[in-house]
């Protein structure tokens, strides 16, 4: 299976501005996410960047990056557009949306969003541990989950707050992987009535009546939402390297 590594990247974050160029111990969140991905082996990556400082960056590190426009409505249409720009697109039969603002990831975390595309979902994504100080936190999506075999399962639901939430729910993780036929499917659908109501863009797909598969991976670390998050993520970073 030949695959791809699409990192969206965006500087025009309404809650962190400059996010994707914003350092950790030194280095920009957007270079510590495409070294992970480079790593991983998954296959050839790609930064779609919006700005040309990002655009330069990954460039003048010896990476690809491909500008977008920045008006686009979505990281997925984002990763679309870059894609068509990219020599022998088609060639691809699995695309990993992966986002710019995981420096944490490990790279063997970012394969395991393959394994539903290997289990003939059509797209695949990553649920972690969801811990008891999360639950009410309207910040993380949760996923509940039909579980089949081998730690993969069905997405039955995404939400961010609920009364009562299942021993199924999971702290979900915004990546995603496709085949070539359910990404030029998604990005053709219009916003489905609980996208937009729930401003969560997968319901796009399960609207439709297109499955999600999802893996499960321990421990995947927290995402970069706020400068607050950036902080902790510095820590992360600094005790990683006093252990090692």
């Amino acid at each position: 299976m030949k695959s791809i590594i699409i990192i969206p990247s965006r500087m025009a974050s309404t809650r962190f501005p400059g996010k994707p160029m914003a350092k950790l111990d030194g280095t920009p969140m957007i270079q510590r996410v495409w070294e992970k991905a480079i790593n991983s082996n998954v296959g050839d990556v790609i930064v779609a960047c919006s700005e040309e400082e990002v655009f330069n960056h990954i460039v003048n590190l010896g990476g690809t990056a491909i500008l977008t426009d920045p008006n686009l409505a979505s990281g997925t249409d984002r990763i679309y557009s870059a894609l068509i720009k990219y020599k022998n697109s088609l060639e691809y039969d699995c695309i990993i949306n992966l986002q710019g603002d995981m420096p944490l990831i490990e790279s063997a975390q970012i394969k395991t969003v393959l394994e539903p595309i290997k289990n003939n979902y059509p797209i695949g994504t990553l649920a972690t541990n969801l811990y008891e100080n999360e639950k009410l936190n309207t910040n993380i999506t949760k996923v509940l989950v039909d579980w089949k075999s081998n730690n993969i399962g069905k997405a039955i639901e995404f939400f961010r707050s609920k009364k009562e939430i299942n021993k199924n729910s999971f702290h979900h993780v915004g990546i995603y992987s496709f085949t070539q036929e359910s990404l030029i499917n998604f990005i053709k659908l219009p916003k489905s009535k609980n996208e937009i109501s729930l401003n969560l863009e997968q319901y796009r797909a399960m609207d439709a009546g297109i499955d999600i598969g999802v893996s499960f991976v321990k421990n995947i670390p927290l995402s970069i939402d706020t400068k607050e998050d950036l902080i902790t993520a510095e820590s992360i970073i600094r005790a990683n390297h006093e252990k090692n």
